[in-house]
C-alpha cells in the first residue's frame, strides 16, 4: 500500500485503517488470539514509541515482533541479552583494516544488531546496567557515539523489549526513569481454551503461512506523521493531565488508595503517550479524533510502569493495575 503524498490526512488514516486491517489479518496466519496485544503493539510503532512485553516463556512475543516486522517491511534483529552482553555487542566495534595497497592501517566502525528498524531485546533485565544503558540511550536518541564519532540509527526504530516475570534470580531491574521511555508497558497473557487447541492444531501440523508485505518504511514514516497532525480536543487533553495527575500522591485531588499505596505518581510523558496513543488508536479504527474511550483503553499499558507503589501496597498485594482501575472509575 503505497501512500500518495497529495492525499489528504483523512485518506491517509482512512488507508492506515485498512493498512491496520490488512496487517492484522496476516499475523493472523501466525498468531492465534492475542488481539489486544497486536494492537497494541501496533499503536506504539506507529506512534514511534517502544514497549516492553512482559510474559511467560512460550507465548509467541518473539514471533509475533519478527512476523510484525516482515509484514510491514521492515529489518528485524533480535538480541538476546546474557549477563555477559557488553555494550559493544549491541551498538557495534571497531576493527583494524589494513590497506594491501599501501601497507597503512586504519580503524573501521562494525555496525552492532542495533542498526535494524524493529529491535527485540529479548529479556533485557538478564543484562547488567552498562548494557542495558547503551540500548537504552540509543531508544532516546536515535543514534549511537562511539569512539567520537556519531551514527545515526535507521529509521523508522523501535525497541520492543521482552521479560520473563517468573524468573528474577539474576537480573537487573530497569530503573525506573529508563522504564519511563517505554510507551507501553504489555503484558501477554494465557491463551483461552480454544485458542490454545487451535494454537495446538496449527504448529503440530505441516501448514506453513505465507506472509504478505503491506507498507514499507517510507509509508510507515508518512503515517506517523498523518497521526501526530490529527485533531484532539481541548476537554480530552484537560481530562487526561488531570487523571495523570491523580496518580501522584502530593497532589490534593488525589484519590486515598494512591495516597496510600503510591510512592511516585506518572511524570507528563504519560499524558504526552496517552493523548498520541489514543489518536493513533482512533486512526486504526478509521476516525479523525480520538475520543475519552481511546484514552481509557490505554490507560493501563501506559500508567502501569510509570505508577510506583510503596512497601505498604507491597504488604498488601496492591498492584498499579489496581490503581489504575480505582481512577478510571471516576474518568468519563
Amino acid at each position: 500500500m503505497a501512500v500518495n503524498h497529495k492525499e489528504t490526512d483523512i485518506e491517509k488514516i482512512q488507508h492506515l485503517s485498512e493498512a491496520y486491517k490488512k496487517i492484522t489479518g496476516e499475523v493472523g496466519k501466525l498468531i492465534i488470539g492475542q488481539k489486544e496485544v497486536i494492537e497494541q503493539v501496533l499503536i506504539s510503532l506507529f506512534c514511534n514509541g517502544h514497549s516492553l512485553i512482559i510474559g511467560v516463556p512460550g507465548l509467541a512475543k518473539t514471533m509475533l515482533v519478527n512476523t510484525i516486522a516482515n509484514i510491514v517491511e521492515l529489518e528485524f534483529n533480535r538480541i538476546q541479552f546474557t549477563p555477559d552482553l557488553m555494550p559493544s555487542d549491541i551498538t557495534g566495534t571497531e576493527v583494524i583494516e589494513e590497506d594491501l595497497s599501501t601497507g597503512k592501517r586504519k580503524f573501521r566502525f562494525v555496525k552492532g544488531p542495533i542498526f535494524a528498524n524493529v529491535i527485540l531485546a529479548d529479556e533485557i533485565n538478564r543484562a547488567p546496567p552498562k548494557t542495558q544503558s547503551a540500548l537504552l540511550q540509543a531508544m532516546q536518541e536515535y543514534k549511537i557515539t562511539y569512539a567520537g564519532e556519531t551514527y545515526p540509527l535507521p529509521r523508522p526504530f523501535f525497541v520492543l523489549a521482552t521479560q520473563n516475570p517468573i524468573e528474577q534470580e539474576g537480573t537487573y531491574p530497569l530503573p525506573e526513569a529508563q522504564l519511563d521511555r517505554f510507551m507501553f508497558t504489555i503484558n501477554i497473557t494465557y491463551p483461552s481454551f480454544r485458542e490454545e487447541i487451535e494454537i495446538v492444531k496449527t504448529t503440530t501440523s505441516a501448514y506453513q503461512a505465507e506472509l504478505k508485505k503491506v507498507i514499507g518504511a517510507e509509508e510507515f514514516i508518512e503515517l506517523q506523521k498523518t497521526i501526530r497532525r490529527m485533531p484532539v480536543s481541548d476537554e480530552i487533553i484537560e481530562r487526561c493531565v488531570k487523571l495523570v495527575n491523580q496518580t501522584r500522591p502530593e497532589n490534593v485531588d488525589a484519590p486515598e488508595i494512591v495516597k496510600k499505596f503510591v510512592a511516585w505518581g506518572a511524570g507528563p510523558r504519560a499524558s504526552q503517550y496517552l493523548i498520541l496513543g489514543a489518536k493513533a488508536k482512533a486512526a486504526l479504527d478509521g476516525r479523525y479524533s480520538p475520543n475519552l474511550e481511546d484514552v481509557r483503553y490505554l490507560c493501563h499499558p501506559v500508567l502501569r510502569h510509570r505508577i510506583i507503589t510503596n512497601f505498604a501496597a507491597e504488604a498488601e498485594g496492591i498492584r498499579s493495575d489496581q490503581i489504575i482501575d480505582e481512577l478510571l472509575k471516576d474518568f468519563y
